[in-house]
């Protein structure tokens, strides 16, 4: 089945390129070349996947990155920039993008980044595969990325069930960072761990109503999900 990209890029001439390059590796592309139509264009849609970049005109793509999450919480998301400042990747990957992906870059590489976060978000199709996991007072559903309690249920990223799965996977025991680096984002560098540091905060909230449970931070080793009994 094709995938369906949102693309908002503002260079013209970059822009095409892309799409047709992406429409060669059958890939579906709705292409935006102004930040102001963007969420519009959005809502009138159904995707799979976004590719933001980061500098537009009239609306940027952080803002535009929010506005997508409210509408559909569980699209991942690729951000585009020419930047390398830290403080924008970290704000990228607050919003809830999955990765980045800085200009110039390998049109191949982007094909992999692609192709990973797809695999990722497929849901599993064997048997033998946990989909629901109770965590004190909450019960996490793997496949369908929520959480819930109480009748209140909230909607994760793809990252975040990912990297809360396995968590689960190990609960009372240490999860290593660098496995969890591997497995959620295929490397394990300055930017992607400070990236799950990110994810780890946003699960300690939405799972802080419930004092039986803590993740807890293994100094220099990685995260342990512990859950009293």
């Amino acid at each position: 089945m094709t995938k369906k990209l949102f693309f908002v890029e503002d260079d013209l001439s970059f822009g095409s390129v892309m799409k047709s390059y992406l429409e060669l590796n059958d890939y579906q592309v709705t292409w935006i070349d102004d930040g102001k139509y963007a969420v519009e264009r959005f809502k009138n849609g159904t995707f799979d996947l976004a590719i933001l970049d980061v500098m537009l005109p009239n609306v940027d793509g952080f803002t535009i990155g929010k506005e997508i999450k409210a509408i559909a919480p569980a699209l991942p998301m690729i951000y585009l920039t020419a930047k390398t400042l830290k403080e924008d990747i970290l704000k990228g990957y607050g919003i809830g993008a999955d990765d980045y992906v800085t200009k110039p870059f390998d049109s191949e590489v982007l094909l992999c980044k692609l192709k990973a976060i797809m695999s990722r978000n497929q849901p599993e199709e064997t048997k033998t595969h946990r989909e629901i996991y109770q965590l004190g007072e909450f019960k996490f559903n793997y496949r369908f990325r929520t959480i819930e309690r109480n009748e209140v249920k909230v909607t994760l990223s793809p990252k975040e069930a990912g990297l809360l799965r396995l968590l689960c996977l190990r609960k009372n025991e240490l999860l290593p960072r660098e496995e969890a680096l591997q497995k959620l984002w295929g490397d394990d560098d300055y930017f992607t761990a400070r990236s799950m540091d990110v994810y780890v905060t946003k699960l300690r909230k939405f799972l802080k109503d419930d004092p039986s449970i803590e993740i807890r931070n293994i100094h220099g080793s990685g995260f342990m999900l512990e859950i009293a009994d």
